[in-house]
């Protein structure tokens, strides 16, 4: 099916989903990986419906966590409404992680051998906008006067390729450092959290996009938290994970 002319347009929903879109908080909240969708004329890019579930189609209980944080801190929150696995909105868009064909031990053949329409498509019905949609939320908040601070909400899998991951949580961070290491002082409070730096990942221009775009060659502090998504089970446990994050995050809210 040419893509271009889906009939199905409301399977292609808005790429970018707001949240408390003028919260007052300098801290503005990103989500990249929100969502599994995949509009039905991609046939579910070839895997089944469980695969499509998996930490290789989104970043789960990553949306709720940003979500309710965004209630928490009074800050907006920019969500991707699309699956990674249809490109990915925190890889550059010319790089191998873009659009993968192989994603951890999970071949995804519908990816492969691409041509340039398609991938031109996907980047300028889902990659584009939102990226436009943070850049435009940061342009107006610096032309306001106002301080800025973007905090971007992942999950991980506890294990890949069956290397176990000890950290409950990682603050990962570029020129962000100050930041990064205030965050990481305030978790450390609480013993019984394996903390990572730049773990279970490290910044990378080959590996991430927003908080080195929009955020490090603007100048503006930055950073990703990843959470270790068997801590985000249940809305219980993503509860206590956006409390533990607004408690951190505050300070960062208020000061002046």
């Amino acid at each position: 099916m040419d893509n271009l002319t889906a009939p199905n347009l409301s399977d292609w929903p808005d790429p970018v989903e707001w949240v408390n879109r003028s919260g007052r908080s300098p801290i503005i909240l990103l989500c990249e990986h929100a969502s599994n969708h995949i509009p039905a004329c991609y046939d579910g890019l070839g895997l089944s419906e469980a695969d499509r579930g998996r930490h290789i189609a989104w970043d789960i209980g990553a949306a709720a966590v940003t979500r309710r944080l965004s209630a928490l801190l009074d800050a907006p929150a920019v969500l991707g409404t699309y699956s990674r696995l249809l490109i990915d909105l925190n890889r550059p868009p010319d790089g191998d992680g873009s659009i993968v064909v192989l994603s951890e031990d999970t071949p995804i053949a519908a990816n492969k051998d691409l041509d340039g329409a398609e991938r031109a498509l996907r980047q300028a019905r889902i990659f584009a906008p939102y990226q436009d949609a943070v850049g435009a939320l940061v342009d107006a908040r610096i032309a306001d006067g106002s301080p800025v601070i973007l905090v971007a909400i992942h999950s991980f899998n506890p294990t890949f390729l069956d290397q176990a991951r000890p950290w409950h949580v990682g603050i990962l961070f570029g020129r962000a450092s100050m930041l990064g290491e205030r965050l990481v002082g305030r978790l450390a409070a609480d013993a019984a959290l394996h903390i990572g730096v730049n773990q279970p990942y490290s910044v990378s221009r080959q590996e991430d996009y927003a908080i080195l775009v929009h955020g490090d060659d603007r100048d503006i502090p930055a950073v990703l938290i990843e959470i270790r998504n068997d801590g985000l089970a249940d809305a219980a446990q993503v509860e206590a994970w956006a409390r533990r994050l607004a408690a951190i995050l505050a300070p960062e809210a208020s000061a002046p």
